[in-house]
Order: C-alpha cells, then structure tokens, then sequence
C-alpha cells in the first residue's frame, strides 16, 4: 500500500499528536537530597536473603551476591531500609547534609528508569521517618460508615494488637480489614479514615484495599474517595 501511494504521488497524512508540547524528562533522579537534621542516613551493606531488609519490590536487587548495597534511613518516627540495585549510587555528605542518586550507565533504559524511581523511594522514607505520611479517605453515601474495632469475626488477627476497620457501605454485612503493621488508622468522623504510617507504599496500598469495596461511581457520586480524588458526574439516561 505504502509503494502504490508513493507511485502515484499521494501524500500520506500527517500525524498529529495528542499533545503540542515537546515531550520532556523530568529528569528527578539528579535532584539532591535534602536530609533533616532529626534524620540520620547511613550506607550499608545487607546480606542478600537478609528478612531486614526493605518490602519494597518495586526496585530490583541482586540476588547472586553475598551482599547487596542498602541505605538506612533513621528518624524520629521510626526506622526504614531499603536495598538498591547493584548500578545505582547514592552518596551522601555529612557535613552539608545532601544526599545525590547516580547510576553507571545513562544510556541504559533500565538504570535511567530506576534512576528517578530510586530517588522518589528515598525521598519517601526519609518523609516517612521524620514526618510520617497521611491519607484520609472520605465515604459518600447514604449510611455510609466505618469504625476502627479492636476485634474482628470475620478476619484473623496477624500480629498482636492489630486493629480492624469495619466499613458499612451498603453492603449486607460489615466488610472487616486488618491494619497492615506499622499503619495506624483512626476515625475523626464516621465517615472519615485517617491512615498514618512511616512507609508511603504500605499506606496507600491500604487506603486503594479500603476504595475497591465502594470504587466512586458516576451517577450519583457515592463511593469511597481517596484524599482529594474527584469524579465527574454523568448526565443520567433519561428514556
């Protein structure tokens, strides 16, 4: 077809894109650290089958060493590691307290990718250990509830003292969800959750568990919305 267009001199139609902007890295991974004095970081070196080390999997380790290189991060709220990948470097300064991600190869596409990726992981723990990450979630409809129990009948308890949230959304019964470990949730309103937690991924990663039972719907609006998430309402189906 392409041949039969350029024999009789028909132009092929240009492509348009969906945006007019010229696309452009972010480029995050070079941006500098910036430590707290409250913080302390350190570099170390974790065995490779440690169980300290961090849940992250989002960042791929080096399984065939003895050891693998991790940061610690040290605050006021806890204490967060994190292993990293055998490319990536971190050096940290003391004495002006900046920390800088670098990796060995920029024309490889999986270090440049985990480049920025990293960085925004480190960033995160070191908010995580000396501020703490929130997430509050509001339920919107009509008897709409929840309640932070101590107990729960319907699911088992992982660890000792962990708290359960009971949701009324509509539902014949109580939907009950245990608190991930390290997590700490509270009700301000009855139809608000406050989750607080020094690991960002673990606590929303709770908050998207408790949003799949009531996803915000967009006829009336109801459902359970995540921090400042909004929906477009649709115009309803008048027959």
């Amino acid at each position: 077809m392409a041949g039969s267009r350029a024999v009789l001199g028909i132009a092929r139609p240009a492509r348009r894109s969906f945006s007019t902007t010229t696309a452009r890295c972010s480029h995050i991974g070079r941006a500098a650290l910036t430590i707290p004095p409250d913080v302390d970081l350190r570099l170390l070196s974790l065995p490779a089958q440690s169980k300290e080390a961090s849940r992250n999997r989002a960042v791929p380790t080096v399984r065939n060493r003895s050891t693998v290189p991790a940061v610690q991060v040290k605050g006021p709220l806890g204490e967060l590691s994190m292993e990293l990948p055998a490319f990536i470097k971190v050096d940290y300064n003391s004495n002006t307290r900046k920390a800088s991600v670098g990796i060995e190869d920029r024309k490889e596409k999986v270090q440049r990718a985990m480049w920025g990726t990293t960085r925004a992981y480190l960033q995160n723990h070191v908010t995580g250990v000396s501020e703490g990450h929130i997430c509050i979630l509001r339920l919107v409809g009509v008897g709409y509830r929840a309640v932070i129990e101590p107990k729960a009948t319907t699911v088992a308890s992982k660890y000792d003292g962990q708290q359960f949230v009971s949701l009324k959304v509509g539902y014949s019964h109580p939907i009950e969800l245990g608190v991930p470990f390290g997590v700490k949730a509270s009700t301000p309103q009855p139809t608000r959750i406050l989750l607080e937690g020094i690991e960002k991924e673990v606590v929303k990663q709770f908050a998207a568990k408790i949003r799949k039972w009531r996803v915000p719907e967009p006829y009336k609006g109801k459902g359970i919305f995540v921090d400042d998430e909004t929906i477009k309402l649709k115009a309803k189906k008048i027959k």
